[in-house]
């Protein structure tokens, strides 16, 4: 009986998102996060053999296919998986959707991945710890360079003032 089930044909179908949903794609790094989704029939059961379509939009952010086109079909592996290989990076910043949409019989469903493509890291996390504290030394060796050029400058009558750089410090701001 579990195999008459399984040729029955589904009377409705839902797109489940693997991988993909969120992701934020590097432009630098060319790095593309490929989406991958689950087609279950009305029993969350997986669908072998549903036709996938994948469309990307038609212009800014969302890359494309192989051979520059903007829609990919596939059908689903024998866990109900399908994957959008072969996605390139777009030429431009900024977020974008995916539509799915999943076939068996008469039967469809649909859904939306939204993914985004950055052109670098945020700004706050562009500068390690490491990286400030060069920044802060070096500051404190320009200080200390036109502390010992104001002392020994030698004019007469001028008054020197000494500056020293004192102690940095490295923490989370205030």
């Amino acid at each position: 009986m579990a195999r008459a089930e399984q040729d029955e044909a589904p009377t409705q179908l839902n797109i489940v998102i693997v991988e993909g949903e969120g992701a934020v794609n590097n432009l630098r790094q060319r790095v593309v996060r490929e989406p991958i989704v689950r087609v279950e029939d009305q029993n969350h059961k997986p669908v072998a053999g549903a036709v996938v379509f994948f469309l990307l939009p038609g212009d800014g952010s969302g890359g494309a296919f192989a051979d520059g086109a903007k829609q990919l079909t596939v059908m689903t592996d024998s866990n109900g998986q399908a994957v959008a290989h072969g996605m390139q990076v777009a030429k431009s910043a900024g977020q974008y959707q995916i539509h799915v949409t999943a076939s068996k019989g008469n039967v469809t469903a649909n859904a939306t991945i939204t993914q985004s493509f950055a052109a670098a890291a945020a700004a706050g996390a562009a500068l390690s710890p490491k990286w400030i504290a060069i920044i802060a030394a070096a500051g404190g060796a320009v200080a200390a360079g036109l502390a010992i050029g104001l002392t020994r400058g030698g004019s007469s009558g001028a008054t020197a003032t000494a500056l020293s750089p004192g102690t940095g410090t490295v923490g989370t701001p205030h």
